[in-house]
């Protein structure tokens, strides 16, 4: 009982994602469709996430891109040993995204950037073999940032801006494998913190060197999510004056790192028409060591929940074709690595290296106005593992099995320039 806090607030780490960890990548339709590459690609305000720098080369003095995208993701869980199975009935998440920038004078451009990096949700069936692990979870963060762009010359520019961070979390699961109140339900707790907030930055670099060619830098900084005084309710718990825990509410305090970022890309213009992109992304994972719990009362005992991420790199590749002068159409693949180790592959983020395979267009509706279409089908590898680090009762109990993942994304947006 004493260790049923432990993985009550593992929830911070557990959301299910479309990238390495828990990053999601559909931050703009006309990237996505190219394989998410963007860092060297100067066609819309989507520059606002991937290079600020690059706001200052758009045409048009007015620029703004939104939109959203749907995600339907399937996890399929499988203990070869027993035979138990188990498949996951996720809701359709929808990260979105706003960015707009204006022309102030021919070298200074401003800003403004609001897109969902992190969050989705995961619902397991009731009573699954691992739901001592996670029942359901639902976790959510958005950014918001100012933007500045500084033309230094035709060829170099900078950009970057502070990052405000606002995000929730809620978690379910049942207290451990097999514990009932007297009618038999299984104890369970339900975990949630809202309106957690910090402060973050980026910067980037754009450099031209030939008409054809641009290189672009990117980094986006560190951010600390803090939850305090959220709230833990225990229900079915059996009524016992030896527990520590009864049914009710109690507080608990809980840290969890966004990584930095830093990402490197270029673009080259070939056949009039041709446009090829290359992104190389890397994720500083290991700032993710573990997850310390300040629970409140202080009689229940504080706890850390070793995760040990590993930093992981993303290679994204990109082609777009002007078909028509209303018509652009893309095409883009990536290879993701996962920064999960050895194990510590948890039901709450079963996710392993993985391929996106993509696709999209643009159509000028007007002369201001374009519609963005994007579609994205991402292959995780299947993977045997475990997480060896929950215990119960003094013991620890490992939890395993095989894992096949995959998830299709489908994004629509609008471009509109003045």
């Amino acid at each position: 009982m004493k260790k049923l806090l432990f993985f009550a607030v593992f929830l911070l780490a557990a959301s299910v994602t479309y990238a390495g960890g828990y990053r999601i990548s559909a931050q703009g339709q006309r990237a996505l469709a190219m394989g998410h590459t963007g860092v060297a690609v100067v066609n819309s305000a989507e520059l606002a996430f991937f290079n600020p720098a690059g706001l200052v080369y758009l045409e048009n003095d007015l620029n703004i891109s939104a939109g959203v995208t749907g995600v339907m993701s399937n996890v399929k869980w499988q203990n070869s040993n027993t035979g138990q199975f188990s498949e996951t009935d996720n809701p359709i998440g929808t990260p979105f995204y706003f960015y707009a920038s204006y022309r102030v004078t021919d070298f200074l451009s401003v800003g403004l950037s609001a897109y969902s990096p992190f969050g989705s949700v995961v619902e397991y069936p009731t009573d699954w073999a691992g739901s001592h692990l996670v029942n359901i979870i639902d976790l959510q963060a958005i950014y918001i940032q100012p933007l500045i762009s500084i033309k230094i010359s035709d060829y170099f520019s900078i950009g970057g801006g502070p990052i405000f961070a606002t995000g929730g979390v809620n978690f379910n699961r049942n207290v451990n494998r097999t514990l009932t109140d007297e009618q038999g339900n299984r104890s369970n707790v339900e975990v949630d913190a809202s309106n957690i907030t910090n402060w973050g930055w980026s910067a980037s670099w754009m450099f031209n060197p030939t008409e054809n060619l641009r290189i672009g830098f990117n980094y986006r900084s560190e951010i600390i999510l803090e939850a305090e005084d959220g709230e833990a309710v225990f229900s079915n718990v059996p009524d016992s004056a030896l527990s520590p825990i009864q049914n009710g509410t109690v507080g608990f305090d809980a840290s969890l790192p966004m990584p930095a970022e830093m990402s490197v890309g270029l673009s080259y213009e070939f056949c009039d028409k041709w446009l090829f992109a290359f992104d190389y992304n890397r994720a500083y994972w290991e700032a993710y060591k573990d997850l310390n719990i300040d629970f409140a009362p202080d009689d229940v005992p504080d706890s850390s929940n070793p995760r040990n991420y590993k930093n992981a790199s993303t290679y994204r590749f990109g082609l777009q074709y002007e078909a028509l002068d209303q018509l652009t159409l893309r095409a883009g693949y990536y290879l993701d690595e996962s920064p999960v180790r050895e194990g510590y592959f948890a039901p709450e983020t079963p996710r392993n290296d993985s391929q996106g395979f993509t696709g999209g267009l643009s159509y000028q509706i007007s002369k201001r106005f374009a519609l963005d279409v994007s579609v994205a089908y991402l292959r995780f590898k299947e993977v045997d593992a475990s997480y060896d680090y929950y215990m119960e009762d003094g013991t620890n109990v490992p939890f395993g099995g095989t894992y096949k993942s995959n998830a299709f994304l489908g994004g629509l947006g609008v471009t509109f320039n003045l």
